[in-house]
């Protein structure tokens, strides 16, 4: 029987659109427009100025802290300028707009046809290698994987833990990039088992991706201490928790990390990134992206260089289609809307996900009928009607002692209320106000 995480979930249609679509690497665009803050934690310090000529590869900012991200330039050409642009989140933040000149590309970076290598590094020069890459992880939360890589005092890794769930729908980035580049994620599959100093990983995939899982055991014969896992399809498996608790049958504390139970969580797409940062000297400067929606004349799955203007994917896919309600940045359950076609690629876009007109309107509102459907659904154990409540009346210290900062913004509950109530909408505002209020606490 395949396993799953033992907490609510639920099996929303899959509607895999681009599955099967080769990775298609973009073309450049005329200009990039390059955030200096695509992760968790500080913003990076820009080290260029106006008018300074770049390469593909060329450190652009600095780690502003601890947790923190390098960043690298993904064209060659001039900087334009260092000005505020718009971000998925629909603010305005600091960034650097490069006017594209050619493709030339640092000298350290190896651009050889891909290829495996033992690795003499140590432990601790592989993790520094990642961290000069600027790698974060890339299955949506960004967390610079330095970070992650070195446990706090007192906490050691048993097992490393690889997402290969790609849980939300729509999405295909990371099954593509497993069929295609199989033997170069398993190379930074090891290298993360170095890092770490573990001899053990288990990489989970979802059932419904038999090609690959197929594909990836085939190949891990070669490998010691690798096992493939296939998952039962459930949403949101690709959560760190609820990945954990499928794997190895242990549950994160609220409050606690991953480490404490022994678990270090990486994307597949992370995996890869590693091997190219190790292996190759390169640096984050590109990801595969998926473009889909019912309405997309080609859904596909495109590698695109960071800072490329999403309306270039979009015509990339056959153009923006007439009945288009909605561009949602990432997939239908945690995405966000997109206000402009203008955003970005970030280290953190795994996808495009454009909806009609039809499937955009929200369904009018009734009042909760008290059916616990959300509660049930919950992979957290949490009550999302009580906690939208308590958002309503702006009772912080109750939210908080339910444990609203738990909430992985998942959507299970509101895609499950009969009664159409925008629960993740409340708990995600009452979740950021608790997580400011205990913030102030500490400083």
């Amino acid at each position: 029987m395949l396993r799953t995480f033992r907490i609510g979930g639920i099996h929303p249609p899959e509607n895999k659109l681009s599955a099967g679509k080769k990775i298609t690497p973009l073309t450049l665009p005329k200009q990039v427009i390059i955030p200096l803050n695509q992760h968790i934690g500080a913003p990076a310090v820009p080290v260029v100025k106006k008018g300074d000529l770049v390469k593909t590869g060329t450190l652009l900012a600095k780690a502003g802290g601890f947790v923190s991200a390098n960043i690298h330039s993904s064209v060659s050409g001039k900087v334009n300028k260092i000005d505020n642009a718009l971000d998925a989140s629909s603010f305005k933040r600091p960034a650097v707009y490069i006017d594209v000149e050619g493709d030339e590309w640092e000298d350290a970076i190896d651009r050889s046809e891909d290829y495996i290598k033992d690795c003499a590094l140590s432990d601790k020069e592989i993790i520094a290698r990642i961290s000069e890459a600027g790698i974060v992880g890339l299955g949506g939360a960004t967390f610079p994987i330095q970070v992650k890589l070195t446990p706090p005092p007192g906490n050691k890794a048993e097992i490393l833990i690889i997402n290969a769930v790609e849980c939300e729908p729509y999405l295909t980035s990371d099954h593509s990039l497993m069929m295609e580049k199989g033997g170069q994620i398993l190379t930074g599959v090891v290298l993360l088992m170095k890092a770490i100093c573990v001899s053990r990983a288990v990489i989970g995939i979802e059932n419904n991706k038999k090609d690959a899982i197929s594909h990836f055991r085939q190949l891990a014969k070669q490998y010691q201490g690798i096992e493939i896992m296939p998952l039962k399809v459930q949403y949101p498996q690709g959560g760190e928790k609820q990945l954990i608790d499928a794997v190895i049958r242990r549950q994160v504390k609220s409050g606690a990390l991953p480490i404490s139970v022994g678990a270090v969580v990486q994307n597949v797409g992370t995996a890869y990134a590693v091997y190219e940062a190790v292996q190759k000297n390169k640096p984050l400067i590109e990801r595969v992206v998926t473009v889909t929606g019912k309405a997309v004349s080609s859904p596909s799955n495109f590698l695109a260089r960071i800072g490329t203007p999403i309306s270039h994917l979009i015509e990339a896919a056959g153009g923006l289609p007439e009945n288009t309600g909605k561009i949602i940045g990432g997939g239908p359950m945690m995405g966000k809307a997109l206000i402009s076609e203008e955003v970005p690629v970030t280290k953190g876009s795994s996808g495009v996900l454009i909806l009609t007109k039809a499937e955009s309107v929200r369904k009018p509102m009734y009042p909760c009928i008290r059916c616990g459907k959300c509660v049930n659904v919950c992979p957290m154990g949490l009550n999302p009607t009580f906690l939208m409540s308590l958002t309503e009346l702006g009772d912080w210290p109750v939210a908080e002692n339910n444990n609203i900062v738990d909430c992985i913004e998942c959507g299970s509950c509101s895609y499950t209320c009969p009664s159409n109530r925008t629960l993740l909408d409340f708990i995600r505002l009452g979740k950021g106000k608790v997580i400011g209020i205990q913030r102030a606490r500490k400083s």
